[in-house]
């Protein structure tokens, strides 16, 4: 058994409910409970001002952080300016409205169309990405707060934006399996950026050929050498690691395969 290194984390929904009850609920289990906010349309779907106020309060009773998923229907990559201009808005206020919190980091997605472009689409998504970041990057107190995830389209087309705007990263390893991406080099190509890491179960057994394998589900589905891929990086990471599933039993076996290796893993 190995010495847990990490802070360990999950979402905010575990239970069908709210935020906040939520954190009530597990909060004392973890260091930290990543806050899922895809969502920032209508405007009542944000968490108030007196939301992220008990979300201190339990924060402190409760001796834990926050991380931030922002919300996902909006896009900084979009080819339309104005588009940008509405994602970059609209990230800014969300950040702002959980700035008095205890918040570690801000998860991102920058968002591509499938299927993989072609190089001049590529290069075209990613000047949208850095134009689209332009418009956001100004306005924060700390850029290195907000982290870029790993998605489907491979990690290394992230690596200059987020060198050259000073992000960090939010390394999805369970996106890493489903797609067929190397862990071991986005380590090594993002090293201390990655600030977050995402960890869920991916189980390939009853998809068919040409599909992506299902995904956000618990560990203990994962077959034991992909479960070894995502493990062995864990044994020296210092950040923390956020167990992104959305289901109590989910969280359950996850909990249980992190416990076969390090200690220090809560049992719920």
């Amino acid at each position: 058994m190995i010495k847990r290194p990490f802070r360990l984390g999950t979402t905010s929904f575990i239970y069908p409910d709210h935020i906040i009850p939520n954190v009530k609920k597990i909060g004392a289990f973890f260091d930290e409970i990543e806050l899922l906010v895809f969502e920032s349309k209508p405007e009542e779907v944000l968490p108030s001002k007196s939301d992220v106020k008990e979300l201190t309060c339990l924060a402190r009773d409760l001796d834990l952080t926050y991380n931030v998923h922002l919300p996902t229907d909006i896009s900084l990559c979009a080819p339309d300016c104005q588009v940008r201009q509405h994602a970059a808005d609209t990230l800014k206020r969300v950040i702002e409205r959980f700035y008095p919190g205890p918040v570690t980091s801000f998860t991102l997605h920058l968002e591509m169309d499938k299927p993989t472009p072609s190089e001049e689409g590529t290069q075209a998504w990613q000047k949208h990405a850095r134009q689209g970041l332009e418009l956001l990057v100004p306005a924060l107190e700390d850029p290195a707060k907000v982290g870029v995830e790993t998605l489907w389209y491979p990690p290394d087309l992230l690596k200059n934006i987020v060198n050259d705007l000073g992000l960090s990263v939010c390394a999805d390893l369970g996106h890493h399996i489903k797609y067929g991406h190397d862990i071991a080099r986005t380590v090594e190509l993002f090293g201390p950026k990655i600030r977050l890491i995402h960890l869920h179960g991916v189980d390939a057994r009853l998809e068919p050929p040409g599909k992506y394998p299902e995904d956000h589900i618990g560990l203990d589905k994962t077959a034991p050498g992909e479960l070894k891929k995502i493990m062995d990086p864990l044994k020296h990471y210092t950040g923390t690691v956020c167990l992104e599933v959305f289901k109590l039993a989910d969280l359950q076996g996850s909990l249980a395969a992190l416990a076969k290796i390090f200690n220090g893993i809560p049992c719920i």
